[in-house]
């Protein structure tokens, strides 16, 4: 099993047991793929959903330029009804799941 292939595994029990999702693997795959080398990073790997900065770059980099949304007030509510969904106590918000959870909250799919 490659290095890819496990953290995608761990990536799928932590949407099942942190956000009580049946992970859709194929997405999954995809959106993890689409992270690049970041998930192979620690500090990268995380998202800190207090943040701000943080917070704006994944708006600005994942649901801007990736998804192809426009800049508005529902991309913040968006990106707090994920981060509450993954528990905002929840210390390690994995980058992979956290766009996961993003792409099905926007109902993006088809970006991948």
């Amino acid at each position: 099993m490659s290095k890819r292939d496990e953290l995608i595994a761990k990536y799928a029990a932590d949407l099942k047991e942190k956000c009580g999702v049946d992970a859709d693997m194929d997405l999954l795959k995809k959106v993890t793929i689409g992270c690049g080398p970041a998930i192979y990073n620690a500090d990268a790997a995380t998202v800190s959903g207090s943040d701000e900065t943080e917070v704006a770059t994944v708006k600005n980099n994942f649901l801007i330029k990736k998804l192809g949304l426009t800049d508005g007030p529902d991309l913040d509510a968006g990106i707090e009804a994920v981060m509450e969904q993954y528990g905002k106590s929840n210390r390690n918000k994995y980058r992979a799941v956290v766009y996961y959870l993003l792409t099905k909250h926007f109902g993006k799919e088809s970006v991948y």
